[in-house]
């Protein structure tokens, strides 16, 4: 377990709303709460930046998180991250925003509390690149999209 600083910045949360937590012990994620005073509006195809009512600061270079949809709104109501995914770097110390995305043909509400994403965190492997004339050739070489069929 590693421990990663969290600041609070609207003081509901811990309180009325509830920090990140692991719902399991096998989970993966943190669910992020919409951090909002009243129910909002998203219409179909329209994207909003909501607060999440936190800020962390990782400081471990060689840690990231990223913010990605809870997989039960994507499919069921059409809601997912209007940048798809989102990279929290170790050293960013600024409220963590969620851009939600209705993707659905339906106005979608989002109520103060909902949960409306979740934060993983994973290990970064910083690298160097080494510039070469030729690469030893592998079983795929550069044969890309549908190269193993459709």
């Amino acid at each position: 377990m590693k421990n990663i600083d969290i600041k609070i910045l609207d003081k509901r949360m811990g309180h009325i709303f509830s920090l990140p937590k692991y719902a399991t012990l096998g989970s993966a994620g943190l669910d992020l709460i919409a951090c909002i005073d009243k129910t909002i509006i998203i219409n179909p195809n329209k994207t909003k930046l909501l607060p999440t009512g936190i800020a962390i600061y990782i400081k471990d270079p060689n840690i990231a998180a990223v913010i990605i949809p809870r997989s039960g709104l994507g499919h069921y109501y059409g809601i997912i991250l209007g940048n798809l995914i989102g990279l929290i770097d170790s050293d960013y110390q600024g409220q963590l925003m969620v851009s939600i995305w209705n993707r659905n043909n339906n106005i979608i509400q989002i109520s103060p509390g909902s949960k409306i994403a979740q934060i993983i965190f994973l290990p970064i492997y910083k690298i160097k690149f080494n510039i070469v004339k030729t690469f030893k050739e592998s079983l795929r070489g550069t044969k890309g999209f549908g190269h193993t069929g459709l």
